[in-house]
């Protein structure tokens, strides 16, 4: 009888994190839940517990593991061990009971859990893409120091992953790769007026017309910054240089991304947007297990289109190449400053296009530093939320 694959799920009631739970509740034979952690969503963590009987949970604080440890009391779940707080993150990312952990706090917050299961050596599913865009080399030296297996879970990261050499080795010339090709949705407002993009709500904002996500990440996808974070993480995860990067606004969100190669060969990966497919492909990676997820149907979809980005319109994409190529702390200042003017947003603090001239003053007012280590990342994060906290009206 096969072993059960021991699940922690980071950021477990989260759109990733219930997504997880939903291909993981189809195949109870293969996996288990050793942990599942959420920041202040204790009633829908205790239902999950219900389900999925974890060994440990961990929540933001104090205030939360008591009212956490009331409701599993009442659903006679008290054996259930119950730990707050970041360094419980770390702890249970780097568990020895533990052999994969879904990576899916969104955000800076997920850096440190995140890197400490590629430096236990854990099997890493990759779906919070802030963790490379802020430690890139040193992630990525992490997971080769401990043997870890990093699985991208973000869809055209992992569709990059499905169009590669199954024995690619970060050297993109010695396979013919010329250009990795990132498809883009180009969100809600793909085609408004960009004059009126002034007047945008955060309403209007987190509608995606095509994936259902976060509030955050919504933003990031209607202002493309999302893109722009891609872009970052595939250079890291794939060792391509900016200008092997192409971004492709592809409005169906059908082809997730794709490799072209030197001999003109253009290699996609298709299929319906459910983030279960790339789930399920990094759960169950080599094999392919069943998603729930619809197989794609080409004559219903009937055609394909394809645009260039326009930066006018989407400026965060142009400051993400530009943090790219600068290197060292600037895609740390960039995600930071990001965070921060998103959330204003979402606040009504701010207007939709205060949010890339945040991130910008925010590049040109901070130095750019080396970041070798956790430390400094952090601080680099740090000095840039309050750089861009420092810009907006109170």
């Amino acid at each position: 009888m096969q072993k059960k694959q021991q699940l922690c799920i980071l950021g477990a009631t989260g759109s990733i994190g219930v997504s997880t739970l939903d291909v993981v509740a189809r195949h109870p034979e293969r996996y288990g839940i050793f942990a599942l952690t959420a920041h202040s969503q204790v009633k829908k963590l205790a239902e999950q517990c219900q389900q999925f009987s974890p060994r440990v949970v961990v929540v933001g604080s104090a205030a939360a593991a008591d009212e956490l440890a009331g409701l599993l009391k009442q659903k006679q779940l008290a054996h259930i061990q119950i730990m707050h707080g970041p360094e419980a993150l770390c702890a249970v990312a780097a568990a020895s009971e533990c052999d994969s952990v879904m990576a899916a706090i969104v955000g800076a917050a997920g850096l440190p859990a995140s890197l400490a299961a590629a430096k236990a050596g854990k099997k890493v599913l990759l779906a919070n893409k802030e963790a490379l865009v802020m430690s890139g080399q040193l992630f990525i030296d992490a997971i080769h120091a401990s043997g870890s297996a990093l699985l991208p879970i973000d869809s055209e990261h992992n569709a990059i992953f499905q169009c590669l050499p199954r024995n690619y080795d970060r050297h993109p010339e010695r396979h013919g790769i010329y250009k990795i090709l990132l498809t883009a949705s180009g969100g809600p407002f793909l085609h408004r007026d960009v004059a009126t993009l002034t007047d945008v709500t955060p309403e209007q904002a987190v509608a995606h017309p095509n994936w259902v996500m976060g509030r955050k990440i919504s933003v990031d996808s209607a202002t493309m910054m999302n893109k722009g974070l891609e872009v970052i993480e595939a250079h890291w995860l794939f060792a391509t240089p900016a200008d092997q990067i192409d971004v492709v606004i592809h409005p169906q969100s059908v082809i997730h991304s794709m490799v072209s190669y030197t001999d003109g060969s253009v290699m996609a990966q298709l299929g319906n947007p459910d983030m279960r497919t790339p789930i399920a492909y990094g759960l169950a990676y080599p094999e392919r297990i069943d998603s729930g997820v619809a197989p794609l149907d080409l004559l219903k979809v009937a055609s394909l289109h394809f645009e260039a980005p326009n930066l006018e319109r989407f400026p965060c994409l142009r400051l993400a190449y530009e943090a790219l190529r600068t290197g060292q702390s600037a895609p740390t200042i960039l995600n930071a400053s990001n965070e921060v003017a998103v959330q204003a947003f979402l606040d009504k603090r701010i207007g939709f296009r205060m949010i890339n001239q945040i991130i910008e003053r925010s590049l040109n007012k901070m130095r750019v530093t080396e970041t070798p280590d956790l430390e400094s990342i952090l601080a680099s994060d740090a000095e840039a939320r309050a750089i861009a906290e420092a810009m907006i009206p109170s």
